[in-house]
C-alpha cells in the first residue's frame, strides 16, 4: 500500500452492500423515495444507462450496480426469496413502508411490533431485493427478551403443526435479539 494513503477511506463505511440491478436508475429513484437516500455518484455503462451508484442512507453507505457480463453476481428473481435481507432503521416504520409500497414495493410481512422491541415490516422492491424496515419503539432488557421469547416459544408448542405455520412471525426469523 502506498505510503501515506489509508486502507479505508475517510467518509466510508466498512461494510457495503452491492446490490445488483436490471434496472440501477430504478433502484437509485426507489432508495431515494423510500429511504432518502442521498446519490454519492453515478456511472454510466457502454450504452450509456446507469451501471453504478454509491448512496447513503442515513450514515450508511450502498453501491447498486448492472450485472455485468464478466461477474457472476445477478439481480435476484422478484419472488421474495433472495438470500440477501437488507435491515434497515427508520424513523417510522409505518410511513416508511407505505412509500415502500407506494414506490411499488410488495409487502412480505406485514408491519408488526416485535418481542425485542422493533415494529417491523419486510418488503420486496421493485428490483427483487428484500428490506426489513424497522422503528425501535421500546428499549428491553436482555432478560425482557428472553422472557418474551420463551413465551412465543411455549405458545408455538401448544399449536398444532398447521395453526404453527400459520402463525408463525418474522419475530421468529431473528432470535438473536
Amino acid at each position: 500500500m502506498a505510503e501515506g494513503v489509508k486502507g479505508v477511506p475517510e467518509n466510508s463505511s466498512v461494510v457495503m452492500p452491492r446490490l445488483f440491478c436490471r434496472d440501477v436508475a430504478g433502484e437509485i429513484d426507489f432508495c431515494q423515495k423510500v429511504f432518502g437516500a442521498v446519490e454519492l455518484n453515478r456511472r454510466p455503462g457502454p450504452d450509456g444507462n446507469a451501471a453504478h451508484a454509491l448512496l447513503t442512507i442515513g450514515p450508511a453507505m450502498i453501491m447498486i450496480e448492472a450485472e455485468w457480463p464478466g461477474l457472476a453476481s445477478r439481480a435476484p428473481i422478484p419472488d421474495g426469496s433472495s438470500p440477501v435481507v437488507i435491515f434497515v432503521y427508520v424513523e417510522d416504520v409505518d410511513i416508511t413502508v407505505q412509500r415502500a409500497v407506494t414506490g411499488g414495493a410488495t409487502i412480505l410481512v406485514a408491519v408488526q411490533n416485535q418481542f425485542w422491541g422493533d415494529r417491523i415490516g419486510w418488503v420486496m422492491d421493485p428490483a427483487g431485493h428484500v428490506w426489513t424496515i424497522a422503528s425501535r419503539i421500546e428499549e428491553t432488557t436482555e432478560k425482557q427478551r428472553k422472557d418474551r421469547w420463551s413465551g412465543i416459544l411455549t405458545e408455538q408448542n401448544k399449536l398444532t403443526p398447521a395453526e404453527s405455520h400459520e402463525t408463525k412471525t418474522s419475530a421468529e426469523h431473528d432470535v438473536r435479539r
